[in-house]
């Protein structure tokens, strides 16, 4: 490389164009006024299928939940009348066996029952005293006397 090339090659570039107006005028009442112009808004470049199927989802779960819970709420509502009229038919089973049982413990039943054994009506009574096994009073059958 000679001199002279390398002289041109760090040397200051001239420019040919014309000298730069000033940016800003140097006094305020000369200023121009702005020029508007239209903006055009800039090109959406996200979709909205994202946003749309999420929306989709979200409600498509709402209305499977709303299903399975009045599914859930149908089936218990069975459990509970099913269990309503066992309920019902063991209070009826309870109740005639109070009446049964009252039924045997009536005094004509039980005076039956006692002439099924074998036993007679006492006319007297009498006590034992557990200690010593000592019978006091003067117990007698009826018809015995």
């Amino acid at each position: 490389m000679s001199a002279s090339t390398a002289a041109r090659a760090y040397a200051p570039a001239q420019s040919t164009a014309a000298p730069a107006r000033p940016l800003r005028p140097t006094s305020p009442a000369s200023a121009p006024t702005p020029r508007l112009r239209v903006v055009r808004a800039p090109a959406h470049t996200r979709t909205r299928v994202p946003f749309v199927l999420t929306c989709m989802a979200v409600l498509a779960a709402a209305l499977v939940s709303a299903l399975l819970l009045n599914t859930q709420m149908a089936a218990s509502s069975y459990e509970k009348y099913d269990l309503s009229n066992e309920l019902g038919r063991l209070d009826q089973d309870a109740q005639d066996l109070v009446a049964a049982l009252d039924e045997k413990a009536s005094p004509h039943e039980l005076a039956r029952a006692a002439d099924e054994l074998g036993m007679v009506p006492a006319v007297r009574t009498g006590w034992i005293r557990l200690p010593d096994g000592v019978v006091q009073g003067a117990p007698a059958a009826k018809g015995s006397e």
